[in-house]
């Protein structure tokens, strides 16, 4: 199985064989490869359960607190071992990890919550609302809700603030996990036409953990698919959203239409993949 979404691109993230074991005993990550490429958008896909979140966690160093630990295998960013770091200074070197579950802090206001982003950078109070304006440009709604409370906002304003929380430290990779969970279509949508543009113009790289498949492929340029803690495909975006297995098993789509709960459930013990 490949790890090089581009060959033409310089590596920003590798991710090298990696072993996660909780609790010194529970094997969750079976020897996981990837690579984000610097200014590429790569999604990690995958049912509830498969790896993903720990995979970023792994990434971010925030395994320690949930009693996990890599085990085996290595991960660079742009070319040095950063699995020793701790996650401020991982933090500091440009990567930012955006929670699953829009992880804001209630009792503070919207602004409040971006400016949190800031506290590991060195730069002067001019540098930080220029950042706070950048932040308000690509999400205006966020400019409108500044005073409010963000235990009081809506599911995507919490979400586009969780984002902008983590714009605020300067990345230059996020890692982003499940952010279309429990949001409306729409919204989400406009979520990741914005993450898009922060790659577009921003050359942030991503790193999207996601359940909605086609959603993410969309906005994807390459993806990697997890199943009990292992890769089990990768390939460019376009072509997974084209796969006929991927499409059966993951959209419950196949060229004779629709299939039912039941025929998907048989097919994931029989996927062509893992034959």
């Amino acid at each position: 199985m490949s790890a090089q979404p581009d060959p033409g691109r310089q590596v920003a993230l590798s991710v090298n064989n990696i072993e996660v074991i909780y609790d010194h005993v529970i094997l969750v990550l079976r020897g996981v490869s990837l690579e984000v490429p610097d200014g590429g958008i790569v999604a990690l896909l995958g049912a509830n359960g498969a790896g993903k979140t720990t995979t970023l966690k792994a990434i971010s160093n925030l395994l320690h607190a949930e009693r996990g630990e890599v085990t085996k295998g290595a991960i660079e960013f742009r070319g040095q071992r950063v699995d020793r770091l701790t996650p401020n200074d991982l933090v500091r070197r440009g990567v930012c990890q955006v929670m699953e579950g829009r992880h804001c802090f209630a009792h503070l206001t919207v602004e409040e919550n971006l400016l949190t982003g800031a506290f590991t950078r060195k730069g002067s109070r001019a540098d930080i609302a220029q950042a706070l304006e950048k932040v308000y440009h690509y999400f205006p709604r966020l400019k409108e809700r500044r005073a409010s409370l963000a235990g009081y906002t809506s599911g995507g304003e919490q979400q586009m603030t969780a984002i902008g929380r983590a714009l605020m430290a300067q990345p230059t990779m996020i890692l982003l996990d499940e952010p279309s969970m429990g949001l409306a279509p729409q919204i989400v949508e406009e979520i990741f036409a914005i993450v898009g543009d922060l790659n577009a113009r921003e050359r942030v790289s991503f790193l999207l953990a996601e359940q909605n498949t086609m959603v993410a492929l969309r906005h994807a340029n390459y993806g990697y698919i997890l199943e009990n803690g292992r890769v089990v495909m990768d390939g460019q975006a376009s072509d997974l959203a084209n796969n006929e297995d991927v499409k059966e098993f993951y959209l419950g789509l196949s060229t004779a239409g629709r299939r039912s709960f039941r025929d998907v459930k048989h097919y994931r013990r029989r996927k062509r993949w893992l034959a």
